[in-house]
C-alpha cells in the first residue's frame, strides 16, 4: 500500500492506494489515526481520480472540499495534470490548478433550507453533497453546539456543524465541528455551506482557524478556492 499525508489549511488526510483490496472501517480507523481522515484511491488515470473518503471513526463521508482538493493535488504531483476530475461516490468535482498555487474547484449545486430550531439551537440546514447545520453566532460556541447538532435525531445520518459570525459583506469567520471527526481547523464544504447560509451570490472569504477559503456563489452553484500541500 502506498500512502502520503497532505493538509489543506490544517485539515489533514492520508492518501492511500491499497494493493490488497479495498479498505474497511477497521483498517480506515487505523490509517486515519491522528488525522482528519483517509482518502482511498479507488481508480485513477492521467487527469481523473476516484476516491472514497473515510472519517477517523470509520464512517464514510459523501464529500469533502478539502479532501477532493488534496486528491487533485496528489494526482497533479503524480501525473503533472493541471485539470483534474475527482469522483466521490458519483459526484464529480472538477479542479483547476492555478498559477497562484491555489486550486479552483467546481463544487456544484448548493441547497439552502429554511431556518430551524432544535433544543434551543437555531440553524440553517445546507446541503453541499453532504449535510450541514450553520449556526449564526459566536464561533467560540462550536464546542457546545457542535456535538448536540451532529448527533441530533433531526439528522439521522448525523451532520457537519458550523458556527459563523458575519464580519461584513463578503466576509465570515467560522469554526467547524465535522461529522465523525470533531472540531477541525478548516473544511471546504463547510466554507461553501457558511457562504451560502449567509450570502446569496458573489465572492465570500471564510476565515477558519487554519486559514482562509474563498467561495464564489452563482445562482445556487459554488466554486471553492484554496491550497493543498504534502506533509510527508
Amino acid at each position: 500500500m502506498t500512502s502520503s499525508t497532505w493538509h489543506a489549511l490544517g485539515n489533514t488526510y492520508v492518501v492511500v492506494e491499497p494493493e490488497d483490496g479495498p479498505l474497511d472501517a477497521a483498517r480506515a480507523r487505523v490509517l486515519a489515526h491522528g488525522t482528519d481522515g483517509v482518502l482511498e484511491v479507488l481508480d485513477r488515470g492521467a487527469d481523473a481520480v476516484e476516491i472514497a473518503i473515510w472519517n477517523p471513526d470509520g464512517s464514510r463521508a459523501e464529500l469533502s472540499g478539502n479532501g477532493t482538493r488534496i486528491a487533485a493535488a496528489w494526482l497533479a504531483e503524480l501525473t503533472g495534470a493541471s485539470e483534474i476530475t475527482v469522483d466521490v461516490a458519483g459526484r464529480l468535482v472538477r479542479a483547476h490548478l492555478l498559477e497562484s498555487g491555489e486550486i479552483e474547484q467546481e463544487m456544484g449545486a448548493v441547497v439552502v433550507g429554511e431556518e430551524e430550531t432544535v433544543d434551543g439551537i437555531t440553524f440553517v440546514p445546507v446541503t453541499v453533497g453532504n449535510p450541514h447545520a450553520v449556526v449564526i453566532g459566536d464561533p467560540a460556541q462550536i464546542g457546545a453546539v457542535g456535538p448536540i447538532l451532529e448527533t441530533h435525531e433531526r439528522f439521522p445520518e448525523r451532520t457537519n456543524v458550523q458556527v459563523a459570525r458575519i464580519d461584513g459583506p463578503g466576509e465570515v469567520t467560522a469554526r467547524v465541528w465535522e461529522r465523525g471527526v470533531g472540531e477541525t481547523q478548516s473544511s471546504g464544504t463547510s466554507a461553501v455551506a457558511v457562504a451560502a447560509a449567509t450570502h446569496t451570490d458573489g465572492e465570500i472569504v471564510v476565515h477558519f482557524p487554519g486559514g482562509d477559503l474563498r467561495v464564489r456563489l452563482d445562482q445556487g452553484r459554488a466554486t471553492l478556492y484554496g491550497t493543498a500541500e504534502r506533509v510527508a
